[in-house]
């Protein structure tokens, strides 16, 4: 270490220097410099004010350096400012001060007085300007400098295409990418970087992948950055393939490319490293826990963000045992490193786990901030706990934006929609400043209600910041306008985003099934694919619904034809669809079978089969199929008792339906809603077990559900009961004088005892209320697969 009695001038000293001052001054001055010692810099400063040399300029810029490397800006103003002559070298003296320690104000103020400036002057400013954030501004200072006719330098570029990827700005870094190739500079490692760095952030991976195939010897920031990119842009099996490159091209590997693999593994991904020989490694798919082992081997053990890294690769992959031993073993903690163990314990829906670590944190001397808050906010969430996750956001003395957005998401994912519009009106109050996600939010909160006129009034407010052109808004007011049952506004925000993505399309032909206009879903997706629209499984999940629901078996089976192509048919949500529109059509054993090869079941693909069987007639099959899920461990829940319950009616399997029915919340803890109660009773009515179905009836919670009683009035008119039909028929005449079906089938059981006068009665009520009888419809499918509607 160089300490400042070691250049503390001695007699001897002085005697040299006044013989050759300005070279000995110099070199004295260099060493204080270069070590940062300021004490013995300001014994060298009076020296040569006594010595009556500070005007030589070139001693002068070399005491503002020392003062601006040992941090004393005043000192080197002070300094400056009594320079009798300056020269550009004493401007970027000063001015490369003010940017060191990000005074970019006084920065601005020094670089508009300067007499002369050069390209050092405009590069000092433009990397400024990046480095603290500014990136529009440092973009104007570009452009004043190209229209000043500057010499633009690899600095400049590589500056300038950061504040580009910074932005987004992808137009803006092609362009400074011609002028790159025209000045030659697109060779050269910090340009190439920067482009490559600005094409990964503005998420054109292809430009970042071709940028890098231009390099002529990249580096470890050059495989980092596109390994970063490829993250980005989900292609993981690509961001690995980039490390297993990086370590074959012997590229040094540093923490920072480790804690970029190790995002890597926290995004997914599993694999093995094949160590060969020596420290040849052969990688495949690299999995979080071997590069620990190679964090340790290079040596890494003690740099806090590689090991907050790991930590959050373990927790990211819900792995909190190793996250807890890696922990304890860290040498030093930060408040990053305690927030991860809180995320993670949120995630897995351990809040109180959570808790713990965050007084843990706060005995151990360290201070709460916002992450570790929304961390809390997003225990709670998960585990479905509002009212704590609203304390937790009470108590925070700022309410940052993430934050405000945690809150609403946790309200409206538990069904909290009226509470989330009034958290959104309230942050409008403090105009907190929204973001798309608050909109996304807050629009799937008014679709639940179906509040047009607070999503029309989001739309409104989402035209002025552009948010309405966003395909991540887009998406949330087209399913808003659907929801709402306005599907022209939904079709005109759908034309109107200039790049529509897969959820604008995915949440389009969610608004067309859901307000059963199902051929107008199939037209669009048949649009998807002749524009060559990536499919995903919400889609195929979609539009097989839409075939099952139009009984069209032939566009059914071609979607099947792509879904295998595109590999999604081991999904467990296309799998359930595809046994749905299978049963719907009629083929009940090929779903079966194709039940029977899922790889991966859940309670959505047992409720799929259950129902199947329940539409084709086949009880037995049902009730065995149950009986498995149940072995399964699987998990029933009101919509698997509604399929068993409704096989057992149609099969007349009352028994085995009323002991399904009786160990509904005995055993499984599900509580028999209408539905239940309505497939129990058709059970019971069909069997013409009247005594008990009047039991159940009586003790039924739902008596103001309309089927429920059109139910039992028709398995009285098929067993001749009267007086319980009539009781039926009282009842629903009560709910609603003016629907048909209570008339029509008294009536009609009135006939058919041969009671005319009776049936007369009630057609003459029918004609005093001016009731009329809905007509009946069927669909066909033609042999060429179309189908139409039959009056």
């Amino acid at each position: 270490m160089f300490l400042a009695p070691m250049v503390r001038p001695s007699p001897t000293m002085l005697t040299r220097t006044a013989t050759r001052p300005t070279t000995y001054l110099t070199n004295l001055l260099q060493t204080c410099i270069d070590n940062k010692v300021h004490a013995a810099g300001k014994i060298l400063h009076a020296y040569i004010l006594r010595a009556g040399i500070f005007a030589d300029t070139f001693l002068a810029n070399r005491l503002v350096e020392l003062y601006a490397k040992c941090d004393q800006v005043d000192s080197a103003r002070k300094l400056f400012d009594k320079m009798p002559q300056r020269n550009i070298y004493s401007w970027h003296a000063m001015l490369s001060c003010y940017c060191k320690e990000n005074q970019l104000d006084n920065a601005h103020e020094l670089f508009d007085q300067m007499p002369e400036r050069n390209s050092v002057s405009w590069n000092m400013m433009i990397s400024a300007l990046v480095r603290n954030g500014y990136e529009r501004r440092a973009l104007e200072f570009y452009w004043r400098m190209r229209w000043g006719g500057f010499e633009l330098t690899h600095f400049t570029l590589a500056s300038v295409l950061s504040a580009c990827g910074s932005l987004g700005d992808i137009m803006y870094g092609k362009e400074c990418h011609g002028v790159a190739n025209k000045l030659g500079l697109d060779k050269n490692v910090f340009v190439g970087n920067a482009l490559l760095g600005m094409y990964a952030k503005s998420g054109t991976i292809g430009d970042a992948v071709k940028a890098f195939g231009d390099l002529l010897e990249p580096n470890e920031v050059s495989f980092t950055q596109l390994m970063g990119g490829l993250v980005e842009a989900d292609q993981i099996e690509e961001a690995f393939g980039m490390f297993k490159l990086m370590h074959r091209n012997g590229s040094r590997i540093d923490s920072v490319s480790l804690s970029t693999v190790l995002g890597v593994c926290a995004r997914g991904g599993n694999g093995d490293i094949g160590a060969t020989s020596g420290d040849d490694w052969d990688v495949h798919i690299v999995p979080g826990k071997q590069i620990h082992g190679l964090t340790l081997k290079l040596g890494f053990e003690n740099d806090l963000h590689l090991s907050n890294s790991l930590l959050d690769m373990y927790a990211k992959n819900g792995d909190m045992d190793n996250a807890e031993i890696l922990f304890a073993s860290l040498s030093e903690v930060s408040v990053v490193s305690w927030n991860i163990m809180i995320g993670g314990y949120g995630q897995n829906n351990e809040k109180g786990r959570a808790m713990q670590y965050m007084e843990w944190m706060q005995s151990s001397g360290f201070e709460p901030d916002d992450v570790t808050y929304i961390n809390l906010l997003v225990a709670c969430v998960k585990c479905g706990d509002v009212g704590s996750a609203h304390r937790i956001f009470d108590i925070m003395t700022y309410q940052s934006l993430s934050s405000w957005n945690a809150i609403l998401s946790g309200c409206a994912q538990n069904g909290y929609h009226r509470e989330a519009v009034k958290l959104f009106r309230e942050m409008q109050l403090q105009e907190v400043q929204l973001d798309r996600t608050t909109l996304a939010i807050i629009l799937s909160s008014c679709a639940a209600l179906g509040y047009l006129e607070g999503g029309r009034q989001v739309h409104a407010f989402s035209m002025k910041p552009a948010f309405h052109t966003d395909t991540y808004v887009a998406s949330g007011l087209i399913g808003m306008y659907f929801k709402c049952r306005r599907m022209v506004d939904a079709k005109h925000v759908f034309t109107g985003v200039h790049q529509l993505d897969t959820v604008c399309w995915n949440s389009m032909l969610a608004g067309l099934s859901f307000n059963s206009m199902d051929g107008e879903a199939f037209t669009l997706f048949v649009q998807m694919l002749r524009m060559g629209i990536l499919r995903t499984e919400f889609s195929y999940a979609t539009i097989l619904s839409c075939c099952a629901k139009l009984s069209s078996w032939s566009q059914g089976r071609q979607v099947h034809g792509l879904i295998m192509k595109d590999g999604y048919a081991d999904d467990v949500f296309v799998g359930s669809a595809l046994l749905d529109i299978y049963s719907k059509c009629g083929n009940v054993n090929d779903a079966r079978k194709f039940f029977d090869l899922m790889p991966s079941k859940n309670t959505v693909s047992w409720n799929a089969m259950l129902d199947g069987y329940a539409q084709n007639g086949c009880g037995d099959e049902a009730v065995c199929l149950y009986k498995q899920m149940i072995q399964s461990d699987a998990k029933p829940d009101d919509i698997t008792f509604v399929a068993v319950l409704t096989a057992c009616s149609h099969s007349g399997l009352v028994d085995p339906g009323m002991s399904i029915f009786n160990s509904m919340h005995e055993e499984h803890g599900v509580e028999p809603l209408a539905d239940h109660y309505t497939c129990i009773i058709d059970s019971l009515g069909r069997a013409g077990r009247f005594n008990e179905l009047e039991k159940i009836i009586d003790k039924m919670p739902y008596k103001d559900d309309p089927i429920v009683w059109e139910v039992l009035l028709s398995s009285c008119r098929v067993h001749s009961n009267v007086g319980l039909a009539r009781r039926a028929a009282d009842e629903l005449f009560r709910l609603d004088q003016n629907n048909s079906a209570p008339y029509v089938l008294l009536a009609n059981m009135y006939a058919s005892l041969g009671r005319w006068d009776d049936a007369n009665d009630v057609r003459s009520m029918m004609t005093e209320q001016q009731v009329l009888k809905d007509p009946g419809y069927s669909w066909i499918e033609h042999e060429n697969g179309d189908a139409c509607l039959l009056g």
